[in-house]
């Protein structure tokens, strides 16, 4: 059974670009064995991490993330049951946010930066799908 989970979450510590490319190249190593696909999008400190897969190995992922010392505020956003991938072509995506045209921020928020701890887990999927759609994935994973 497949199923998509939806997190955000804050670093622990300062992130330096070679932070953020160290957890893609992880990521893209370990999610083929794993079954596991996704896109990570971030700003400043603040992380949002969709991953689809096979329910057991999208359950232990997330838990691993949220035992990891590198997360702070971990919180479940979205999860459900799918018939199929949203994020198929992606191992690990990457969507850095401060490249993004604002004014697609500012359709599912309050203001236009990304603040998934104040949106709901419907309005963040809607952001991930028009991030696709507007071809503002900045990576693709093979």
């Amino acid at each position: 059974m497949l199923v998509r989970l939806l997190y955000a979450s804050r670093a622990a510590e300062p992130l330096v670009p070679d932070t953020i490319e160290a957890i893609l190249a992880s990521s893209r190593r370990r999610n083929p064995a794993l079954g596991v696909t996704g896109l990570l999008c971030h700003s400043g400190d603040t992380f949002m991490q969709v991953i689809e897969g096979g329910r057991e190995a999208v359950n232990q992922l997330y838990t691993r993330i949220c035992q990891d010392l590198r997360h702070s505020d971990v919180i479940l956003l979205h999860y459900e049951e799918i018939a199929e991938r949203r994020f198929a072509g992606w191992t690990m995506g990457q969507v850095n946010l401060q490249r993004v045209n604002p004014s697609i921020l500012l359709k599912y928020s309050e203001k236009p930066v990304l603040d998934p701890y104040a949106a709901s887990g419907q309005a963040a999927m809607a952001l991930l799908q028009e991030l696709i759609a507007t071809a503002s994935i900045v990576t693709r994973g093979a």
